[in-house]
């Protein structure tokens, strides 16, 4: 059967893009809620899978993000119900808070660039990413979880200890990195930080050089992620 997703948009610049379309191609049905541009966040009842993306928010963003708390009702419903969820950047960092984490600001500074992966050997063992071979993936954040929530199994994480993939829960997990991104979209997100890179000597033109020469090798990397989860939540019919 072809799953039918719900797929949260917290800002224009950051849409579902080649994420969406992998999905697309596994035979996903996606429904795109932008509550950024005043749609509701609709019930669950109707869906196979929840998706998360990402945003210049911050995950603890409440008081100025209205669909933020909601959201993570949301999230926790789809967690107790077992419903596949998958979280996206700000999306991981969302589910993380919901269910018990905690996510501050990264001590170590911007991740930015197309960085390792550091796969752990619990991938071995689960269902949504076990079957991955991709090393290297889009970063692009400030703020990464600093406490998982219980019961949360750890995927991947940088050399310094920064979780980048998770299994929050049974069906629930988060990619800190960005499948989802191409060279627009990345082109979009340098020229909101061209200051600040500035100023700390970062040389955008290299970083996006590098995204346009990994296209490939991203693309091989995170397209078989989106069918497993496409998969997963087929299953759910």
């Amino acid at each position: 059967m072809n799953p039918r997703l719900l797929v949260v948009e917290h800002q224009a610049s950051c849409p579902p893009a080649l994420v969406g379309g992998w999905l697309e191609e596994a035979g996903a049905v996606l429904d795109v809620c932008r509550p950024w541009a005043g749609d509701a966040l609709p019930a669950l009842a109707s869906y196979d899978g929840l998706v998360v993306l990402g945003g210049e928010m911050g995950a603890n963003d409440d008081a100025t993000v209205p669909w933020l708390a909601p959201l993570k009702d949301l999230v926790r419903e789809a967690a107790a119900d077992g419903l596949p969820t998958l979280g996206i950047c700000l999306g991981h960092q969302v589910i993380a808070v919901a269910l018990g984490g905690e996510v501050r600001r990264n001590s170590l500074g911007q991740a930015v660039g197309v960085l390792a992966t550091g796969w752990t050997p619990a991938r071995a063992d689960d269902p949504l990413t076990s079957g991955l071979t991709g090393t290297r993936g889009i970063q692009w954040n400030n703020d990464v979880v600093t406490r998982v929530p219980d019961g949360t199994v750890v995927l991947a994480e940088s050399a310094a200890g920064e979780l980048q993939v998770a299994r929050f829960a049974p069906g629930v997990w988060g990619v800190q990195l960005h499948p989802e991104a191409d060279g627009a979209i990345v082109q979009a997100w340098a020229e909101s930080d061209r200051a600040d890179h500035l100023e700390r000597g970062l040389d955008q033109d290299a970083v996006l050089a590098e995204v346009d020469a990994a296209r490939a090798e991203l693309d091989a990397a995170w397209r078989p992620l989106a069918h497993r989860f496409a998969a997963i939540a087929g299953e759910v019919r």
